[in-house]
């Protein structure tokens, strides 16, 4: 497995919360269960991102940009759990936040999949996409 396949990984596993998360209504249990998880998996998934896919992509002039946009929008997402977190389950104002949230999750995500892997695939050595990928998976396991 390289770090572009176990980043992909995750990033279903977030596609497939959010979809989940968006369907509930008013103050539930469900809601609640989901969006703790969801927390729970972007904040692990954002650490172990910039720590084992951006931190090594700094030095490269091709990719510098392309890591620190990519660390500011792991920011504006957090922003939006935290308007969630300061919102009431059953306000009508949660579901759109909610909303917010999985629309800028999911750029975020195609983003990487569609421009940032394709470039950082020209940086990385296949050694370092695998070696990449060994420290990702074990951060992520450690921390779920």
């Amino acid at each position: 497995m390289n770090i572009f396949e176990a980043i992909r990984e995750d990033h279903d596993i977030q596609r497939d919360l959010l979809d989940q998360l968006v369907k509930t209504s008013g103050d539930t249990k469900q809601r609640d269960e989901l969006f703790e998880k969801l927390k729970q998996e972007l904040k692990i998934h954002a650490d172990a991102e910039e720590r084992h896919y951006y931190k090594p992509l700094i030095d490269s002039d091709l990719m510098q940009d392309k890591a620190r946009h990519g660390i500011a929008e792991h920011h504006e997402i957090d922003e939006l759990v935290e308007k969630l977190e300061e919102t009431d389950y059953d306000s009508s104002a949660w579901l759109k936040i909610a909303k917010d949230l999985k629309h800028k999750v999911e750029h975020h995500l195609e983003d990487e999949e569609h421009k940032f892997f394709q470039l950082s695939g020209k940086v990385l050595t296949d050694n370092q996409k695998i070696e990449l990928a060994k420290s990702y998976n074990s951060y992520m396991s450690s921390h779920r």
